[in-house]
Order: C-alpha cells, then structure tokens, then sequence
C-alpha cells in the first residue's frame, strides 16, 4: 500500500513539474467553487482520483477544467498537451471528469485530441479562400466584375459564411443563404455563382474534396426581364428636364452628358464613364474601347453625340482631363450617377427605369 501510495505521488512529480500543485483531492462542485482566486496568475488544482485531470482558476475568477497528457507513446520526451474540457458552470464537475476518462481512453489507443483541435483550427476558413481568390485571380478579371465581386463578399458572403470552414459548409447552407434573397433573384443568383466559384478554387487548392461543391445542387431563381423602354414623350421630359437642371445648376454637367450620350449612342455605363478623348475620333465619329465586357469595341457617334462631346470640352469641371467624363478626384472618372439620375427621374416623373 506504501509503495503504490508512493508511486502515485512520483508519477504526479512527473506530470506536473513546473506547475504549482495546491494540493491533491477530488473535485467536487464545492471544492471548486471554494478555491481562492489568484489575481496576479492562474493557479492550479489537481483530481486525486484521476490523476492529470484538473481545474484552472484565473485571476478573472472564472473556472476551467483542464487535462494534461503526454502525446503519443508517452514519456517524458514526448509533447506535452494541454486540453480545456470546458469551463464550470456551462458543465458540471461529473461531466469534466467524464470527458476527461473519454480523452484518456482514445490517448490510450495512440491518438492526440488536442492536436486534432489545432489541426481543425488551422483548417481553412471561406475568409481564406476568399482573400486568396482577391489577390490571385481578381486582378484579371475585368474591373467591373471584380468590383461586383468584391461588394457581393462584403455585403452578403462574408457575414454570412466567411468565418466557417470550408470543408463543413454543406449545401443545405448555400440553399438557405440564397432563398434569402428571393426578392432580388438576379443578386441571388450572382451571389450563387460567385460562392460556386470560390468552392470550385478550393477544391482545385486542395482545401476541399474534389467534386464536393455544395453549390451543386442549388436550383437558381427565374430573373425577370429588367427591360423597361421610354416612350416618345417620356424622352421629351427627360431631355427638357436636363436641360432646367443644367440652366439652374442642379446637375452637373459631366452627369448631364453622360445621360445624354447614354440616349444617344446605346452605350454601357462603365463604357461612357471610363471613355478618354485619346479613344475619340471625329473624323470616323467613333469611340474606340480597347476592352469592354465583350472585348475590343467601337460606339459609333451621331451628330448629336458629336454635339455633347464638343459641349463637355467647354462645360465640363476639368478641360485637361484625360476622361471625357472626369469626376470630383483629379485623375479619375465620374463614377456614380445614382444621385443625379434618380433625381431627374423625380423632376421628369419617371417611375421603374433603370440607366
């Protein structure tokens, strides 16, 4: 009895060294509750019935049931692992001891639960595969597809599923995810497409198993046509209501011609706000795109187009620019007609149409 006795108090020696043991004894709800609290560092107290099975005390006062085991084989040599099993009061002392002998149990047949958890720690996270679909493939995509991209992650993918891992997103996920945006089904559906691809990357960088795409499966929404075409008479208030706004300066003039050479050329709207005068030329009355959404292009110029260009050389904010349409910040474009087209819309009374 002696010597068993002795034995146990080496093997404490052993697991414990370095760590101020404040006495030996079995943990109960009271026992834990009654010890002191150190404010200056942790402190430790030690199960008497099973050995390696603890609680934590810190300075804040909060409680927590830990286990320290050897990993592997064992012995002094091998690494030694701290595992948290929960802290008092989200679980009792029965329950932290009970989970303390399954841990014991599964080191006892080789494994390492604490090095499970920092593995799954380490694991991806969809944060991750995003930051590296930004820095790797965005810059060669078009500018209007990354900038689309980028706002659909920060507004929608990234609160939702940005802190999840990557491997335990399942489709049931993506589905709930995009019926949430049933109201706006071509958001939905670029919101859908944007995470398939992010999935489709992770598989090919090894952070997911092949054909696992959760996206798989997720039926997309019917999109309504957006189609809304003015009349003979609505283009005749739209045209007469720019032209109040200009003579009472409530639009600028930059935002007025870009309206108009929208009217009159059938343009995209990036494809006017980013035009320089360098793609300009009079004489074959063309704009030539060097790229657009559908690659090299040229927007052919009436006469009337032809008048707003030569308007906006003697009307508009910064004559030397190299855009024919720049903005408030030197060297950049007009950027943002949201304000002035809703605007005029209101003074013209048009309702449902979109620049």
């Amino acid at each position: 009895m002696v010597v068993a006795r002795l034995r146990q108090f080496l093997l404490y020696d052993i697991i414990f060294e370095n760590h101020e043991v404040m006495n030996l004894t079995k943990l109960t709800k009271t026992v834990v509750e009654a010890i002191s609290v150190n404010a200056l560092k942790p402190s430790y107290l030690w199960d008497d019935l099973l050995p390696s099975f603890g609680v934590k005390v810190l300075p804040s006062g909060s409680r927590r049931y830990v286990l320290k085991y050897r990993a592997g084989a064992g012995g002094r040599t091998a690494t030694q692992r701290w595992a948290t099993l929960g802290t008092h009061g989200a679980i009792t002392c029965d329950q932290a001891r009970s989970l303390a002998q399954q841990t014991l149990a599964a080191i006892a047949k080789g494994e390492d639960p604490q090095a499970q958890k920092f593995v799954q720690r380490l694991a991806p996270r969809l944060n991750d595969i995003w930051q590296r679909f930004e820095a790797e493939q965005l810059p060669l995509k078009k500018a209007s597809t990354a900038r689309d991209y980028k706002q659909v992650w920060r507004d929608v993918i990234g609160p939702e599923l940005g802190l999840k891992f990557v491997k335990d997103i399942r489709g049931d996920q993506i589905d709930r995810l995009h019926k949430k945006l049933v109201s706006t089904p071509y958001a939905a559906n670029r919101t859908l497409a944007l995470l398939s691809r992010l999935f489709s990357v992770a598989e090919a960088w090894g952070m997911r198993d092949v054909g696992s795409n959760p996206c798989k499966h997720v039926e997309r929404f019917k999109e309504r046509s957006r189609e809304r075409y003015l009349s003979s008479s609505e283009l005749t208030r739209l045209g007469q209501e720019i032209e109040r706004m200009l003579a009472a300066g409530d639009i600028y003039p930059e935002a007025a011609a870009a309206i108009k050479l929208l009217l009159l050329t059938g343009a995209r709207l990036n494809e006017v706000l980013q035009a320089q005068w360098a793609w300009v030329s009079f004489e074959k009355r063309t704009i030539m795109l060097p790229d657009s959404k559908t690659g090299k292009k040229d927007i052919f110029l009436s006469l009337e187009a032809l008048k707003v260009l030569d308007w906006i050389k003697s009307h508009g904010r910064d004559p030397s620019s190299a855009f024919i349409l720049p903005g408030r910040t030197a060297g950049k474009p007009l950027n943002n007609l949201s304000k002035s087209w809703h605007r005029l819309c209101g003074r013209a009374n048009l309702e449902g149409v979109r620049l």
